[in-house]
């Protein structure tokens, strides 16, 4: 290690890649983010890092204390931490608690209570479409109706024994369909437009399809209905009721009496709760408030600046604990699948030959095993977790690096050192590891940062389509996962997104640099 760290060659190659600023200062920033992730606990976590209590010092993160230690209630299981620091007999003691930056665990499930709520309450009008049902004789004569008092322009209780034909203008095909009815006699639906006289508008005049009776009906029921007037608005309200700006222009024309109306259903229907309507004008509006409730997922707010989950979880926390996970899952899973595929490729490109036909055949029967449906089958037996999926990908990735590493093998043991040290006596294996494997590196060296991106981008991927870590462990894609069931809440697309971006990116900029670091050409710039 000594020689290699001081090889002229290493050093021109690490200078060059160092010379790369885009590469070297992502290598320090993923660096930095992956070391900091291993101190989460430090960093965020619902732990204190430290109690004071009856003049001694307690470390919570490094050790398991029980409830009875600091409120002396027998109870020995751990205490809840922020419960205890409004304990009566705790605050006696003089007790005291330092918490992490971020006060908050990826597995803690938060109050309700303690976020606050939305103090401003949206009431919505909707101007509602007149509809009125009439039962009509054969002259048109109206028997009875309901809610039509709209089409006469006079109270409901005062429709009957009025004519339709007064009011609205009728076609013939109206009549013809009502004539067929009366004669009971089959009928299809009949829809029409008419005018209202009295209202100068249009309205939709309808009958439903008709079979034959035992006996002729004396009546046709028909169903009107015309288009609203007015337009949709809403308006703001405080919790004393004071109108918020943007002030709309039809709460400025509205009458005082109406305006109280309004500030009675903002205070007194600020939980969401059923319609009621107001008339306006002559027009009829229904009219609904609704206040912001505390429900999960919630937006983000302050203390919780990425937002809450569906299971009430900061989300902040889990992104900090989902990359050290992510970034753990790849180093382990790359490291090991390139130990492995070095050694298979070595063995194969040094021994040739029979070795190396049979094992060829070998890697490609292995390499043609679907993946996703061994993971699919160990997890329903087995079940969900980092183990499962690390022993599934090793066995399965390492195919890749074991074909560049028999070809450099192959190349390499034609070498003339390599026939020199075979002259000198040294074993197979010694050659292989002093000679052939250091000349061997360049492939392995280059492809693991996109490699690792690889892998942080699949432990992505299996958690969102469910095959991946169990449901409570903190991971990108389970907030992925979430973001498509509640697609409104739009911080759990974009900081799992955009975490997964940058990491990938920081992979790959580390690529390139490693790579330009290893080719012997110089780079050339088009001006």
């Amino acid at each position: 290690m000594w020689r290699l760290i001081h090889d002229p060659v290493v050093r021109k190659r690490f200078l060059r890649f160092r010379g790369h600023r885009r590469a070297w200062y992502s290598l320090w920033l993923l660096t930095g983010l992956y070391v900091v992730s291993l101190a989460a606990e430090v960093v965020c976590g619902e732990q204190p890092l430290l109690v004071r209590y009856g003049g001694r010092t307690y470390y919570p993160l490094f050790r398991r204390y029980s409830e009875d230690r600091f409120l002396g209630n027998g109870i020995q299981t751990s205490p809840n931490y922020k419960r205890l620091t409004n304990d009566p007999v705790f605050i006696a003691g003089g007790g005291r608690m330092r918490f992490p930056m971020i006060p908050f665990g990826p597995h803690e499930t938060l109050d309700p209570a303690d976020i606050p709520r939305d103090p401003t309450v949206k009431v919505s009008l909707v101007p509602e479409a007149p509809v009125g049902n009439v039962n009509v004789d054969g002259t048109l004569r109206v028997a009875r109706g309901q809610t039509a008092g709209w089409i006469f322009g006079v109270d409901d209780a005062a429709v009957g024994g009025r004519n339709l034909g007064d009011v609205l203008e009728l076609p013939s095909g109206l009549v013809d369909a009502m004539v067929l009815r009366l004669r009971n006699e089959n009928a299809a639906a009949f829809s029409v437009a008419v005018t209202n006289r009295i209202r100068g508008r249009i309205a939709m005049l309808s009958l439903p399809a008709f079979a034959p009776r035992s006996s002729p009906p004396e009546t046709v029921r028909l169903s009107i209905t015309e288009s609203g007037d007015g337009r949709a608005w809403s308006l703001r309200f405080d919790e004393s009721g004071r109108e918020l700006r943007p002030i709309p222009a039809e709460w400025v024309g509205l009458p005082d009496s109406a305006k109280t109306a309004l500030r009675s259903a903002a205070l007194q229907r600020d939980g969401g709760g059923g319609d009621t309507r107001i008339a306006v004008g002559g027009i009829v509006y229904r009219v609904r408030a609704e206040r912001n409730d505390v429900v999960w997922p919630h937006r983000p707010v302050r203390g919780h600046w990425l937002g809450i989950d569906a299971a009430g979880r900061d989300v902040l926390a889990r992104l900090i604990y989902g990359f050290r996970l992510s970034v753990t899952f790849g180093l382990v899973l790359v490291i090991a699948s390139m130990v492995l595929g070095i050694a298979v490729g070595l063995l194969q490109g040094y021994a040739g030959g029979v070795v190396d036909i049979v094992g060829q055949r070998l890697t490609e029967i292995w390499h043609a095993i679907p993946l996703l449906y061994v993971i699919m089958l160990m997890s329903a037996v087995l079940g969900r977790g980092m183990g499962l999926l690390l022993l599934c990908y090793i066995l399965f990735s390492w195919i890749g690096i074991s074909y560049y590493m028999r070809a450099e093998a192959l190349r390499l043991r034609r070498q003339p050192y390599v026939d020199a040290a075979r002259c000198l006596g040294l074993p197979g294996w010694k050659i292989v590891l002093r000679h052939i494997l250091p000349n061997a590196m360049t492939p392995v060296v280059t492809f693991f940062p996109f490699s690792l991106v690889g892998a942080i981008g699949l432990l992505a991927a299996l958690d969102y389509l469910g095959f991946g870590m169990p449901p409570l462990t903190p991971s990108w894609g389970g907030l992925l996962q979430q973001a498509q069931e509640y697609r409104w809440a739009w911080w759990l697309i974009l900081y799992p997104s955009l975490a997964l971006f940058v990491v990938m990116m920081l992979g790959v900029f580390i690529g390139e640099g490693i790579r330009e670091a290893y080719d012997p050409r110089p780079r050339s710039r088009l001006e």
